[in-house]
């Protein structure tokens, strides 16, 4: 670990309330409330209204949900992405006082309120990037829900959160264990952070075993309730390769210092290996709302009634390698991040595509790797693109995914 990162994680700032009666709730900004990760920040926020509260919440088309979720918490303002939705979300909360307005720009101000100390990006893909942008500028500690912000342009992001003297804190369950086993390690270098994977439903299987593998199967995933999106990524092993080239940025270390374990039954959510060989874990239950409350609530770890861990429900921990022959999308990660520039940017934007075209039956489940990778062959490579050419390494690779044909 260099001196570098010692320095980020020395600016770590604290919140300590004089008391729980006494303290002002921290007022948060969910970007995604309707998603799997903003459903249970606002679960979270439901247990904790004596330290936190809503200020924004944003929801790209589901206007029912939002304003069911406005008339329950409401926040100061709410953003309807769609803007055909527009005059219904008005409509509906126009005697409660809320604010209401649409659209990507309305997405992106609204995180330089004033009320807000913290933003949770719940976003989904790459549309989380310029929002979380404008509120690191903006001064706003980030919950970071939305690897791909990081995956596209972590080297942008991290500098520009260094110099605004921003924290960022990770949501991902691996990402904020991590976090957690640094708690107290400044001054400690990190030799290698292990990232626990469950392996997804298809564990176990070989390369031709997953060409047959169909929609329905992929989406039931044996640990985890997320998103269709965030499933199929498990289910092919992509998820992990985008939490590898996250951790990469949020913890300032080489890919040679990250290694994947497939755990099964996801109770130790990751690990920090530290240069005397001692390792810190950190387990639980595989439950989002425990990270989420711990990036909102950092640095004190806050009560709650979440069901509890216990060793004698789970006798047997196991670890296995990964296997990269059968899920080669972990290692298109790992080869994009040593690539750097572009590449991962190209890897993310192509594989939303994919994503995308399989819950489409457009492509098959082995087809989703074809596809990225034509990407990544067709794409021009740039070793230090800006915001702009990443903006536009991202829609030259959703192009390549679309026009793939297996």
């Amino acid at each position: 670990m260099d001196a570098g990162h010692d320095e980020r994680r020395s600016k770590t700032r604290t919140w300590i309330p004089v008391s729980s009666e006494a303290a002002p709730t921290r007022g948060v900004a969910i970007l995604g409330s309707t998603g799997s990760i903003g459903t249970q920040a606002l679960d979270v926020i439901r247990e904790q209204r004596d330290r936190l509260h809503v200020e924004v919440l944003t929801a790209h088309r589901n206007a029912d949900l939002l304003i069911k979720q406005a008339l329950e918490f409401e926040p100061n303002t709410v953003v309807i992405g769609d803007t055909d939705r527009l005059g219904e979300v008005k409509d509906a909360l126009w005697d409660h006082g809320i604010k209401v307005y649409g659209g990507a720009e309305a997405l992106e101000q609204v995180v330089e309120m004033e009320g807000i100390s913290v933003v949770l990006t719940a976003l989904v893909g790459a549309a989380g990037l310029r929002p979380t942008l404008r509120a690191i500028r903006s001064k706003k500690t980030i919950a970071l829900a939305n690897k791909e912000t990081l995956v596209v342009a972590g080297a942008l992001v991290m500098k520009e959160a260094l110099a605004a003297g921003v924290d960022i804190h990770p949501v991902d369950s691996e990402h904020s264990a991590i976090y957690q086993c640094l708690a107290g390690e400044v001054l400690n270098p990190i030799e290698k952070v292990i990232l626990t994977a469950s392996g997804g439903p298809f564990r176990g299987k070989s390369r031709e075993e997953l060409l047959s593998v169909t929609k329905a199967q992929a989406l039931k995933h044996p640990n985890w309730d997320m998103g269709a999106k965030i499933t199929i990524d498990s289910a092919s092993m992509m998820n992990k390769g985008l939490e590898v080239i996250e951790a990469k940025w949020l913890f300032d270390v080489r890919m040679d210092q990250i290694e994947v374990v497939v755990h099964p039954q996801s109770i130790v959510h990751s690990c920090v290996q530290f240069e005397d060989g001692s390792i810190k874990a950190q387990l639980g239950l595989p439950d989002m709302k425990l990270p989420i409350q711990y990036a909102l609530g950092y640095p004190q770890r806050l009560k709650n009634t979440f069901e509890r861990f216990s060793f004698f429900d789970y006798p047997q921990l196991t670890f296995e390698k990964p296997d990269l022959d059968a899920f080669r999308n972990l290692q298109l990660a790992f080869d994009a991040s040593n690539k750097g520039g572009n590449a991962p940017a190209v890897l993310n934007a192509a594989n939303e595509v994919a994503v995308e075209r399989f819950l489409k039956d457009e492509l098959t489940f082995t087809g989703m790797t074809e596809a990225i990778e034509h990407a990544l062959g067709h794409v021009s490579w740039e070793g230090q693109p800006g915001l702009e050419a990443l903006i536009a390494a991202d829609a030259e690779a959703r192009a390549k995914a679309r026009e793939f044909n297996a």
